[in-house]
């Protein structure tokens, strides 16, 4: 049997948001339910692709969810705060992996991986990122 990489650190990751951690977030366990916490990576990935610095936009393209992998750490309670960090791991051709984790306090909660697609929004077909993007984007690279 493999040993458990370590926990994810914050200073890892170039992106951070803080959002709140929601009644509505909790489970009959009261815990923050997996719905929830996959609802706090896409709020990293679309924090990440509008941040001023790290940001991306692709005129003419949409970009959907492929997969996500999600490692379940720790509990989260509710009153309290997440800290949602990103950072790019991978650029392909027509697709983008993020990696993230979630924080409260200096506890990692919960890590994910993340593929997106860039498409064609007419044909629904995967399509290549412009270049000067897809430069931006592997230059963030882990």
């Amino acid at each position: 049997m493999s040993e458990r990489p370590p926990a994810p650190r914050l200073s890892d990751y170039p992106h951070r948001m803080t959002d709140n951690i929601r009644f509505a977030d909790l489970d009959v366990q009261n815990h923050v339910n997996n719905v929830a916490i996959a609802t706090f990576f896409e709020s990293g990935r679309v924090g990440y692709s509008r941040d001023p610095k790290l940001g991306f936009s692709v005129p003419e393209a949409v970009i959907a969810l492929r997969r996500i992998e999600i490692d379940y750490l720790a509990e989260m309670t509710f009153p309290g705060q997440v800290t949602i960090a990103t950072r790019v791991k991978r650029v392909g051709t027509t697709s983008l992996t993020f990696e993230h984790a979630l924080f409260v306090g200096e506890t990692c909660t919960a890590a994910a991986v993340s593929i997106l697609v860039l498409l064609d929004p007419q044909t629904r077909r995967p399509r290549p990122f412009p270049s000067d993007i897809a430069a931006k984007l592997k230059a963030a690279a882990a």
